[in-house]
C-alpha cells in the first residue's frame, strides 16, 4: 500500500437510490467532499483536508473495488454482498434501503409446500442467493437468470417462483403474486477490505463509532 494510499481513506459508493442515504449518513459523522453527487461526471471526488476519497460507481462494483484494495470501504446492499460472495468485512448493517430478499409465486397456482416446487423452475437476478436458499432446504431447483422484470417468470410459464428482492410488496400484488419464503433482510452495510481494515484500524473503528451512535 503507497504513502498516498494509507493517508487517504477512500470510500466506494453506489450509484441509485443508495446513494444519497448514505451520503447523508456520512456528511453527518464528518465524511463529506465538494460535489459529491451521484450525478457528478467525476469518477473520484475528493477532501484533500481531511483525506477523504469517495469513489462512485455501480452498485455491482462496489465489493469488487473493496475486495481488491481499490476502496478501502464501501456501502452495498445486502443482497449484492451475497450474490457476489467477495472476500469483504461486513463491519455494520447501515438500516437504510429497507428491503428484504424473498421467494414469490403466482396465486393461483401456488403449491401447499414448500418442498412441492422441488425440481422446478426459479427466475432470479440472484442465482447464487436462490441456490443457497433451496440447497439448505435440500432441494434441487432449475434457475433461470434474468436481468429485467423477474416478475414476468410465473405469468408467462418462464418459472415456478421467483426469487427477488422487495420492498413494498406493490409490484408482487399488482402482478398477482404472493410472496412465498423469506430468505435474508438486504439493508445496506459497510463493507472494508481486509488489509486497509487491518492498516487503517483506527480510523476505520473511529467510523464505525460515530456511524453507531447515528444509526442507534
Amino acid at each position: 500500500m503507497s504513502a498516498e494510499n494509507m493517508e487517504y481513506l477512500t470510500i466506494a459508493l453506489p450509484k441509485g437510490k443508495v446513494f444519497g442515504k448514505a451520503a447523508e449518513l456520512f456528511k453527518k459523522i464528518g465524511y463529506t467532499a465538494e460535489g459529491l453527487s451521484d450525478k457528478s461526471r467525476k469518477l473520484i471526488i475528493t477532501n484533500r483536508d481531511k483525506k477523504i476519497r469517495f469513489i462512485i460507481t455501480k452498485t455491482a462494483d462496489v465489493p469488487v473495488y473493496v475486495e481488491y484494495g481499490a476502496a478501502d470501504i464501501g456501502v452495498i446492499g445486502k443482497d449484492v454482498l451475497l450474490e457476489s460472495a467477495k472476500d469483504v468485512y461486513e463491519l455494520l448493517d447501515l438500516k437504510i434501503a429497507k428491503c428484504h430478499l424473498m421467494m414469490a409465486v403466482a396465486k393461483q397456482a401456488k403449491r401447499a409446500h414448500l418442498a412441492d416446487y422441488a425440481n422446478t423452475r426459479v427466475a432470479t437476478k440472484f442465482p447464487h442467493i436462490a441456490a443457497e436458499f433451496f440447497n439448505s432446504k435440500g432441494m434441487q431447483m432449475e434457475y433461470i437468470k434474468l436481468h429485467g422484470s423477474i416478475e414476468l417468470g410465473p405469468i408467462v410459464g418462464l418459472s415456478e417462483s421467483i426469487v427477488d428482492i422487495v420492498e413494498t410488496g406493490t409490484t408482487l400484488r399488482e402482478n398477482d403474486l404472493e410472496e412465498y419464503a423469506f430468505i435474508a433482510d438486504a439493508t445496506a452495510r459497510l463493507i472494508a477490505n481486509r488489509v486497509s481494515f487491518k492498516m487503517k484500524f483506527d480510523r476505520i473503528s473511529k467510523m464505525l463509532e460515530d456511524l453507531r451512535a447515528i444509526i442507534g
